[in-house]
């Protein structure tokens, strides 16, 4: 038997895998998935777990079941590419023939003191868990930074702000004004909410250091009972162990098919690998079926083809009751685009569950 070991049971590991399962899965290849937690989380919801407004159990969808894979629960301490083989933190190797690495990213804190020991995350699903606790902890009237304008970090205060009207919101980011990565007039829009709902947004914030109650502009010094970082991503400290070519953000640099050129069994799906767009759930998911439809053509002795990924666009929530979003060059803004993220919800749960 040949072994497929996919780390990461996320957007892009599942997408593999599924592809694999629903398609066609040579009688001689068996699936080894590694994953720290038993379900795939929702990344792209954790935000609504660390406000309070959705509970953990709706957040999780479980694993396929099929008699040629096997799930096993772990860390992942090291990848040991020259002799193939993955080393779990407990100790317990796991050898393989081919290789997925779609472990997805952490927190960035670009090596600023004490952003990682005093800020909270919404990277991984037990520190949202410990997030939600600590912001459902504060005293009313008490103060919320939010550190980073991007998607994540508006999602994140606007969910607060209906979640926990009682608190006093901002969101710090370098620019000069929220999701400076899309155009003026969705931010403009975004930041007249805030402004409606009475959350601060304050820009060109450079953050120079961190403490347990505050954050520091330079020398100003900006209280807060909790600080939330949403300022950045990198890939996992697995990844960035790995001596392989990476881009400026520490991701691998993968060839046309996905694959590492020194190592042509490893591919490298999502957060992990150097791609032409901005990492997200959706461009995982797209990378995840590719790879699979790579090792289908390869199975059969074909050359793989593939064609350009083409992302549907993004789309963003201000609560409940409105959102925002990208659609081609297209800006949407209102209730809509909060609808069909609901929708692009329920049709991800429906399936992977």
């Amino acid at each position: 038997m040949r072994t497929l070991l996919v780390l990461g049971g996320g957007y892009g590991g599942l997408a593999l895998i599924q592809e694999l399962l629903d398609h066609h899965l040579p009688h001689d290849v068996e699936i080894v998935l590694i994953d720290r937690m038993p379900y795939q989380g929702i990344k792209t919801e954790y935000y609504a777990l660390a406000a309070g407004t959705v509970n953990d159990y709706h957040l999780r969808i479980q694993f396929p079941v099929h008699p040629r894979l096997t799930v096993r629960y772990g860390e992942v301490g090291s990848i040991d590419l020259d002799s193939r083989i993955v080393i779990l933190e407990s100790g317990e190797p796991v050898s393989y023939d081919i290789l997925a690495i779609a472990l997805g990213c952490t927190d960035n804190y670009h090596g600023i003191p004490g952003a990682e020991e005093y800020t909270c995350s919404i990277q991984s699903f037990s520190g949202t868990r410990e997030t939600y606790r600590r912001l459902n902890d504060i005293k009313p009237y008490g103060t919320v930074n939010i550190v980073g304008g991007g998607l994540s970090g508006v999602e994140m205060a606007a969910e607060l702000r209906e979640s926990r009207p009682d608190l006093n919101i901002s969101i710090l980011d370098r620019g000069e004004r929220v999701l400076s990565a899309f155009p003026a007039k969705l931010s403009q829009y975004v930041e007249e909410w805030f402004s409606e709902h009475q959350v601060q947004t304050l820009g060109r914030v450079s953050v120079s250091h961190v403490e347990k109650d505050a954050i520091f502009n330079g020398t100003q010094e900006i209280p807060a009972d909790v600080t939330v970082w949403t300022a950045g991503i990198q890939p996992v400290k697995v990844v960035q162990q790995l001596e392989l070519s990476k881009d400026r953000g520490g991701r691998i640099i993968v060839g046309p098919h996905y694959n590492v050129a020194d190592y042509p069994e490893v591919y490298v799906i999502g957060d992990c690998a150097s791609l032409p767009f901005a990492p997200s759930a959706q461009a995982a998911g797209a990378q995840g079926e590719q790879v699979a439809q790579v090792l289908q053509a390869l199975w059969r002795g074909d050359t793989p083809k593939l064609g350009r990924i083409k992302l549907k666009g993004t789309l963003g929530s201000l609560g409940k009751n409105a959102g925002f979003g990208l659609m081609g060059r297209r800006s949407v803004m209102g209730r809509v685009p909060r609808l069909l993220k609901s929708g692009v919800l329920w049709m991800s749960k429906r399936h992977f569950g």
